[in-house]
């Protein structure tokens, strides 16, 4: 026998929040021609190349939680808008560097103060970006994305 939930589940929670959210960057960024997902790309590329590193479409997939492949697929299309360059690794043939151009840049940079104006918004109910309420729900979620997933057990005899 199963115990149903009175309420919502704290997953059905976080996908509500994620697509809210999503949707809400989504709106914020479209003047600026960027989508969401682009918007992350971008944005994780401006903190990168900030700290100096030029990354990979791997290490920009790893960075973002995206899938290398739809990295690819994204970074195809910011090319084409001119907003980043793509270049052969010197030291892997294989892999592809990723960088802003002086258009992505500036874009970039207004997009990201867009968002954290968003951000403050979306989180006033916790006392906005700084607030220690914030802070504490960032921690919590940190905790959830940091722990591994583990394959399921199969379903059999021997494990009931």
């Amino acid at each position: 026998m199963s115990k149903v939930s009175p309420g919502p589940t704290p997953g059905f929670l976080v996908w509500r929040l994620a697509n809210k959210w999503r949707v809400a960057v989504d709106r914020a960024v479209a003047p600026l021609g960027l989508t969401h997902a682009q918007y992350s790309l971008v944005a994780s590329l401006y903190g990168m190349q900030r700290a100096g590193e030029r990354p990979s479409q791997r290490q920009l997939a790893d960075h973002t939680g995206l899938e290398a492949l739809y990295v690819s697929k994204l970074a195809r299309a910011l090319e084409s808008a001119e907003l980043i360059e793509r270049t052969r690794d010197p030291r892997d043939p294989r892999a592809v560097q990723l960088a802003l151009t002086a258009q992505g840049q500036a874009i970039t940079r207004r997009a990201i103060a867009m968002v954290q104006e968003l951000h403050q918004q979306l989180l006033e109910p916790l006392g906005g970006l700084d607030a220690p309420r914030t802070r504490a729900f960032t921690n919590e979620l940190t905790a959830l994305l940091d722990t591994p997933l583990t394959p399921p057990l199969p379903n059999n005899e021997s494990t009931n």
